[in-house]
């Protein structure tokens, strides 16, 4: 439990945003409505923090970014527990409302659950071994896959007066996690360098 809590706060963050909509919004239609938005926001701060877990030790050798680290893979599949309540309530949201979404939102959101599923059940030693090099390719593609889903779709929002609350400061945090990594891949890079040189 002391490690695997970020699985439990996934669970509990979706549920409880469920009801958070269900208490505050009227109508059935717009509950679930309101309620796919919920599970999306509470679920992001945990992709965030897997997703920064490495480079911020890279950077800071602090002992806040070793404990994120040492949590990493409960971060992300508190985040799969999250964003299954998330997909759950998004398609009630669907039944309910009667409204469909694009065809390019089925496509890249179908592939965004499928890239998350194959590294919540590859998120084990087992399967590290058993796919070799590929292990360490499918969870560095799949997370940037995962960021860009959320980033695109919060930048795509900042615009609309009624969601730039919430959008804009999501975007801004999208873009530090990314700079973070970035910067910790540049010093790498850096380091490499300097070393074959010397």
């Amino acid at each position: 439990m002391e490690k695997t809590w970020p699985v439990w706060i996934g669970g509990m963050l979706g549920l409880a945003a469920i009801a958070f909509a269900f208490a505050t919004q009227a109508g059935v239609v717009n509950q679930w409505h309101e309620a796919a938005h919920y599970t999306a926001r509470v679920g992001f701060p945990l992709l965030i923090h897997a997703y920064v877990a490495r480079p911020l030790v890279e950077l800071t050798r602090s002992e806040l970014a070793k404990y994120i680290l040492a949590r990493r893979k409960y971060f992300g599949l508190g985040f799969a527990v999250a964003h299954t309540i998330h997909l759950a309530a998004l398609i009630t949201a669907i039944e309910v409302s009667g409204e469909g979404k694009g065809i390019v939102t089925y496509v890249f959101g179908g592939a965004a659950y499928a890239i998350l599923y194959v590294m919540a059940f590859t998120s084990n030693t087992a399967a590290m071994k058993a796919m070799g090099a590929w292990w360490k390719r499918v969870h560095r593609v799949g997370i940037h896959y995962l960021w860009f889903i959320f980033f695109q779709s919060y930048a795509g929002r900042m615009a609309d007066p009624e969601q730039a609350m919430v959008a804009i400061p999501f975007t801004i945090i999208a873009l530090a996690a990314a700079a973070v990594r970035f910067t910790a891949w540049w010093k790498s890079r850096q380091r490499k360098r300097a070393q074959a040189d010397s």
